[in-house]
C-alpha cells in the first residue's frame, strides 16, 4: 500500500495525488487550504490563487470540512479557471453533520497534497502575488524553518497593537516572544515550510473546535530545533471577524499551555528569578507555576508605589506552613532574571524606557510573558 510522506495511509483523493507524483508531475509549492462555510471570502481567496507570480509548479489542496454553504460550488467553479492556468487542484472533504475541526482538515488538505513545500493559507484572507514566490526563496535557504511574512489587517484599524506586534518583532524576538498572549511569532496564515519539516513536527492536533492547533504546531516546532524566518514584506491580507476559529479557543486554555512551554523552555534552566509585575497578572503567573518554580521566585517588582507599599504578596491558597510571602520590590531594585507579565505598547513608552534603562538581553535576562 503507498504511504504518504507523513506515513499514514491515503485516501482516495490522496492516493490519487500520490500517483501523479509518481508519474512525473512534479508539484513545487502546494497551498494548503482548509474550508468551511467560507462562501462569502472564496473568490477573492481564489482569486488570490490564480495571481501567484512564482514561476514554478503550484498546487492548491482544498479540504472542504463539511460546508453547509455554497462553498463547495465556488471551488468546484475555480478549479475549472484555476486548472486552465496551470494550477493542479486537489479538492477532498466530507459532508458529515458537523465539521472536524481546522486541524483535521489541514491534515487532510496536506496528505492529499504533492508540493515540496507547503503554503498555508485560510479561507478568509488573501494573498498577494509574490507570496508563493518570495517565501519559497526564503524556505529553500532555510529547511528547518516556518517561513512568514508580514501582514495588513482587514477591516484596516482592527487589532492595531496585534499587528504591529506581527510586523515589527526582530529576528531575535520572533524567537524570543514565542510565550505572549498573542500566540505564535509568525501567524499560521503566513506559513511556509518544506513537506519534510512538517512530516518531521508531525501533523496538527484534532481535537477540533477549542484547540490552538497551530500554537501546539509552532511550540513542538521549536523544541525540536525549528527556526522562524519573516520576510519583511506585506504578502497577506489577514481579514479579522467575528466568525474566525480563532475565537472558539479559551484564554485559559491558551494561558496553560504558554505556561508550560515557559516552565519546560526556560524556568527549568532558572535557579531563581523576578516576576515584574505586582498586580493581577503576575499573581495569577505564579499561581500557575509548579511548586519548584514557585519557590524559584525571589520578588515581584512594579513601579506602582501602593503595591511596592505592601511589601509583600502572600499566597493565600498555598497549602504551605507557613504561607510564601514573596517581597515586592521596586524594578530598580529587583534581581533579575526577569518574566515580564506587563503588556507592551500600552503606556505611551513608559515601561519600555524602564525596561531599556536596564540595560539587559532579552532571551537571557528577560522574556516577556505578557
Amino acid at each position: 500500500m503507498h504511504k504518504d510522506s507523513c506515513g499514514e495511509g491515503p485516501s482516495r483523493v490522496q492516493k490519487a495525488a500520490l500517483d501523479e507524483r509518481e508519474h512525473g508531475w512534479r508539484v513545487d509549492v502546494s497551498i494548503i487550504l482548509p474550508v468551511y462555510n467560507a462562501d462569502c471570502w472564496l473568490d477573492e481567496c481564489l482569486k488570490s490563487v490564480l495571481e501567484q507570480d512564482f514561476e514554478g509548479t503550484i498546487e492548491l489542496s482544498v479540504y472542504n470540512d463539511a460546508s453547509k454553504d455554497d462553498s463547495v460550488a465556488i471551488i468546484e467553479n475555480w478549479k475549472v479557471t484555476l486548472e486552465e492556468n496551470g494550477v493542479h487542484v486537489v479538492v477532498g472533504g466530507h459532508d458529515s453533520p458537523r465539521p472536524r475541526g481546522v486541524g483535521f482538515a489541514k491534515n487532510q488538505a496536506v496528505l492529499q497534497s504533492s508540493g515540496t513545500y507547503l503554503c498555508f493559507l485560510d479561507s478568509d484572507d488573501v494573498m498577494m502575488p509574490e507570496r508563493v514566490r518570495l517565501q519559497y526563496e526564503a524556505a529553500i535557504q532555510h529547511p528547518k524553518c516556518i517561513v512568514g511574512c508580514q501582514v495588513m489587517r482587514e477591516p484596516a484599524n482592527s487589532t492595531e497593537r496585534y499587528t504591529r506586534w506581527i510586523n515589527n518583532l526582530t529576528p531575535e524576538q520572533l524567537l524570543t516572544q514565542v510565550f505572549t498572549s498573542h500566540g505564535p511569532t509568525v501567524i499560521m496564515p503566513t506559513w511556509f515550510c518544506s513537506r519534510e519539516w512538517f512530516c518531521h513536527i508531525g501533523k496538527f492536533d484534532e481535537g477540533g473546535e477549542g484547540v490552538p492547533e497551530d500554537l501546539l504546531f509552532f511550540y513542538r516546532h521549536l523544541q525540536k530545533g525549528g527556526e522562524v524566518l519573516r520576510v519583511d514584506q506585506c504578502l497577506l491580507q489577514y481579514r479579522y471577524h467575528p466568525e474566525a476559529a480563532t475565537h472558539s479557543v479559551l484564554e485559559e486554555t491558551i494561558w496553560n499551555h504558554r505556561v508550560k512551554f515557559l516552565q519546560d523552555k526556560v524556568l527549568a534552566h532558572w535557579k531563581s528569578f523576578t516576576i515584574w509585575n505586582a498586580g493581577k497578572q503576575g499573581r495569577k503567573l505564579y499561581r500557575s507555576l509548579l511548586p519548584a518554580n514557585q519557590r524559584k521566585v525571589v520578588a515581584f517588582c512594579d513601579v506602582d508605589k501602593n503595591k511596592i507599599a505592601k511589601e509583600f504578596y502572600t499566597y493565600e491558597e498555598s497549602k504551605e506552613r507557613p504561607k510564601p510571602k514573596i517581597p515586592i520590590q521596586h524594578f530598580r531594585d529587583a534581581q533579575g532574571p526577569f518574566i515580564i507579565c506587563v503588556k507592551l505598547d500600552l503606556t505611551a513608552g513608559d515601561f519600555e524606557e524602564n525596561l531599556k534603562s536596564l540595560n539587559l538581553k532579552e532571551g537571557v535576562d528577560y522574556f516577556h510573558f505578557n
